[in-house]
């Protein structure tokens, strides 16, 4: 818990009621202090597995920051009565630390994907960070076996940013089962951020991002494969909220 913002409790987990300027200052000092804080992001999707997912869950809910990655979930906590300020996108957040990090000369270190987008990521951070310095970098493709290895390499390149580009529940759960090994001063898990950000993934524009529908781009580029996981999920996600937002007015009504 950060202990500069309230939590916005909300189906059943708490996310930090931070916009995304105060998230980049939180992380800042998390930095300069060598907290090893780490992050966790939270979208539609994601809320829905928590459900299924006790693993997913404890690794998400255990973080030292909880925000909203999805626009969904920030409309969600307005319908619950527990606002959230504004959706902290985590790819946004993440070129937002590397931005801040360049200035500073934070030492950052790069954790998935496969090995040709990697090195796009880190081609184009040299060219658009220049004041980031790389401390390492290392595809997503290893075995459990090797897992420890891997936080052990992480923490002798003393990174003060790690992000991890791989998928849930794999980041959340190396996340929690090595930040103390990787011994960074923010651990930010950014999921597809890395294809997104090496050019093989087109991302949404601005507009579509700014009224909350990046997902129905990604849906139109994608109908067939999108579709089926989109209405199932979306369909859940919302009767998670419709359940609890009911579940609230008879808690209401009981105390009248």
């Amino acid at each position: 818990m950060t202990g500069l913002a309230p939590r916005s409790a909300i189906l059943g987990m708490s996310l930090d009621a931070l916009t995304m300027e105060q998230t980049v200052a939180r992380c800042v000092t998390a930095v300069e202090n060598r907290e090893n804080l780490t992050i966790g992001v939270v979208n539609a999707a994601k809320a829905v597995r928590m459900r299924q997912d006790p693993a997913l869950r404890e690794s998400v809910v255990s973080c030292d920051l909880v925000v909203a990655d999805g626009q969904a979930v920030v409309w969600a906590s307005r319908i619950l009565g527990r606002p959230l300020p504004e959706r902290v996108a985590g790819i946004d957040l993440f070129t937002s630390l590397m931005a801040e990090g360049a200035r500073r000369g934070h030492r950052a270190y790069f954790l998935g994907a496969r090995q040709e987008v990697l090195d796009r990521v880190v081609e184009r951070v040299r060219a658009d960070y220049p004041g980031l310095v790389i401390a390492g970098a290392r595809d997503g493709y290893f075995t459990d076996e090797d897992a420890p290895f891997v936080a052990a390499e992480i923490g002798a390149s003393r990174p003060d940013l790690l992000f991890l580009g791989m998928t849930s529940p794999k980041k959340e759960i190396f996340c929690a089962r090595y930040a103390d090994d990787v011994k960074a001063g923010v651990i930010h898990g950014v999921g597809g951020s890395f294809d997104v950000f090496a050019g093989k993934v087109r991302r949404a524009p601005a507009l579509w991002q700014k009224v909350g529908l990046e997902w129905l781009y990604r849906f139109l580029q994608e109908p067939l494969r999108l579709g089926p996981r989109y209405l199932s999920t979306n369909t859940r996600f919302a009767w998670m909220v419709v359940k609890e937002y009911v579940q609230g007015l008879g808690r209401r009504g009981g105390k009248g």
